[in-house]
């Protein structure tokens, strides 16, 4: 089992939900999904599914590009 430091970080949601000035209880209540989803993506305990990926980027107004972090350095 992975420990939190060793969990790799798929996703930039929480940086860019603080970005952009919104919270994750925001942006559950806009998908209409649980806040505690919503966290689990944040802290990349889960990933949501491609089309909530793109939902969330037509959401906050940006590529969904900003939301995956790069393999490459």
């Amino acid at each position: 089992m992975e420990t939190k430091t060793e969990r790799q970080k798929l996703n930039r949601i929480k940086a860019v939900l603080a970005e952009t000035g919104h919270t994750g209880k925001w942006l559950a209540e806009q998908l209409g999904k649980d806040p505690v989803t919503v966290s689990k993506w944040c802290t990349n305990t889960s990933q949501p599914d491609l089309s909530t990926l793109n939902r969330i980027a037509e959401l906050l107004d940006i590529d969904v590009k900003n939301l995956i972090n790069s393999n490459k350095d």
